[in-house]
């Protein structure tokens, strides 16, 4: 069973409180006091303990998706496969038997989200849940697609559509955009109203190699977790969706540790990511018990350090040509003053707005009031249709 399966809950739930029961049953045969009653005590203890500790925990990654498989778990799930050599002078295959850089995969929970697309995908849209295989940062990634309905209409078939990549929390995932912050939800009905524009969203988590969190930073000699989103997500992308290819039509928005992954990759990389709406992230880029050493020793440590810190960055460095929107809270959020000063330090060609509530706290209940309007400000800073496909 899956570690995310429903039945795997249910039996550890049943076992669970069946060993509470057996418990209760035995106990007044442990009642004595010598060594095999206290040893008898203990284990019965120890065991139904150990039986609800294992309920709970699974019925809370069932629902949060912290981890998706028993590999993810373990630590076992940072390579991408062998079949990434069937990719060939940089370009993408098509996904079937010979590989390619996005690949179907299995639900990883998108079958227990609410609210998604039913019917056919020209009157509904579609969420597809795939694998995103990285060429350069040799990893496979899990995400979910949303494609809007016009992206399977014959007036659209030649048109390319923007394209956001949502970026959750940590240690969250992808499931986590979908079922709680209702990201697709909340995107089809601002389209199907006409107050955003058809967009293909492409739903990650931060981390590349769970249980770390990678903070969107190529680590020195670990994994390569910038490269990842900054190069091989968009080449895998571009190579199998009919999206635009100009950053123009790039947007990136991200949560808590995701919306510091969404401002540093814009920042960054203002040739990829042209926009980024972040939710209550924060500034910088630190080291803590669950990123481990992100940067390394020495005079290049200290760079990486500095380079991650986005304050340091719009005050010593040209900034680039792109737009923002952050959000906060005057109360409820321990970021607001780092906000303010944020904002301040914004000067042209780059461009920033906010979202500042009275008040805030950081869970998913704050960021869905403010998800509708970080969508149609991202609505108003994407391209579309960017260009005409030709053959496609």
């Amino acid at each position: 069973m899956g570690l995310t399966s429903r039945s795997l809950e249910y039996v550890m739930i049943a076992l669970a409180v069946g060993c509470a029961g057996l418990t209760l049953w035995l106990w007044p045969r442990f009642a004595g006091r010598g060594v095999r009653a206290w040893l008898g005590r203990l284990a019965a203890l120890t065991v139904t303990q150990c039986a609800i500790v294992a309920a709970l925990a699974l019925a809370v990654n069932t629902t949060f998706q912290f981890y998706g498989s028993w590999d993810e778990l373990l630590g076992e799930d940072d390579a991408a496969p062998a079949a990434l050599s069937h990719v060939q002078g940089g370009a993408a295959e098509p996904v079937g038997a010979s590989g390619g850089l996005v690949r179907p995969a299995p639900p990883q929970g998108l079958d227990t989200v609410h609210g998604l697309p039913s019917g056919p995908p020209d009157k509904a849209g579609k969420v597809e849940s795939v694998r995103i295989l990285g060429r350069r940062s040799q990893v496979a990634s899990p995400a979910y697609v949303y494609l809007p309905p016009q992206y399977f209409q014959r007036q659209y078939a030649r048109q390319r559509f923007p394209v956001i990549v949502a970026i959750s929390g940590y240690p969250g995932g992808s499931f986590l955009l979908a079922q709680h912050l209702r990201l697709p939800q909340t995107a089809g009905g601002l389209i199907r109203t006409g107050a955003m524009q058809p967009a293909v969203i492409v739903m990650v988590r931060p981390t590349i190699a769970p249980p770390r969190d990678t903070e969107c930073v190529d680590v020195p000699g670990g994994p390569q977790a910038e490269t990842y989103f900054s190069q091989d997500l968009p080449e895998a992308l571009r190579g199998h969706y009919r999206i635009g290819h100009d950053p123009s039509a790039w947007g990136v928005l991200g949560y808590s540790s995701g919306g510091t992954c969404a401002l540093e990759l814009t920042l960054r990389h203002p040739r990829v990511y042209g926009a980024a709406a972040a939710l209550s992230p924060d500034y910088r880029v630190v080291n803590d018990p669950t990123t481990g050493d992100l940067f390394g020793p020495g005079p290049q440590g200290e760079r990486g350090k500095r380079e991650h810190d986005l304050l340091w960055r719009l005050r010593r460095l040209p900034q680039p040509q792109v737009s923002v929107l952050v959000s906060s809270s005057r109360r409820g959020e321990p970021n607001y003053a780092a906000t303010r000063d944020f904002l301040a330090a914004v000067r042209p060609p780059m461009s920033a707005q906010s979202i500042i509530l009275d008040r805030g706290s950081h869970n998913f209940r704050t960021w869905r009031r403010e998800l509708p309007t970080a969508l149609r400000w991202m609505n108003g800073q994407l391209t579309f249709p960017q260009d005409v496909v030709h053959g496609r």
